[in-house]
């Protein structure tokens, strides 16, 4: 799936103000963890006023050793399909509801760029994982196109949308 033009931080705003009512209106909190965003969806949750009322946590995991210590990602699962995988971001997005107190969770994976891309996962892939506590966890692949900012700013929006869709099935 690709969206259409790369989002602007108003845009952004609404779309965290939308996932931000709707936590609040069911009375859950939200934790985000996130690997090629570098914390990009919290700090767009929490530059909302009052974010402390339905945000709970915000855990950036770069490194494999970092999803295996902070959410419990399995490491055979690392070696087997790599850090930006649809198995990855559902690990990683239950392993953060597993860690907090949250009621809903969304994670993020993928290759931003400039480099780092291959033949099977180029530059722009990004595997964005949601996940209700008590519900099944389920993940979508994206490929964005532009460069790293452009990538990164599409998949927080996605991830934001996705949220707001989470909440409201």
């Amino acid at each position: 799936m690709e969206l259409s033009s790369v989002p602007t931080d108003a845009a952004l705003r609404g779309l965290a103000q939308a996932v931000a009512d709707e936590t609040l209106r069911q009375r859950l909190m939200l934790v985000t963890a996130e690997s090629c965003t570098g914390g990009w969806i919290a700090k767009t949750l929490t530059d909302l006023p009052g974010s402390s009322a339905w945000f709970d946590a915000g855990v950036v995991t770069y490194s494999y050793e970092a999803k295996q210590a902070l959410l419990g990602v399995d490491p055979r699962t690392l070696e087997r399909v790599g850090a930006v995988s649809e198995e990855i971001a559902l690990e990683m997005v239950s392993g953060a509801l597993a860690r907090f107190g949250a009621g809903v969770a969304v994670a993020v994976t993928g290759i931003a760029g400039p480099s780092g891309g291959t033949a099977d996962k180029p530059v722009g892939t990004v595997w964005i994982a949601w996940k209700r506590r008590g519900g099944y966890a389920h993940a979508q692949p994206f490929h964005f196109a532009g460069d790293r900012e452009a990538v990164r700013r599409q998949t927080v929006a996605a991830a934001l949308a996705g949220l707001q869709k989470t909440l409201t099935e």
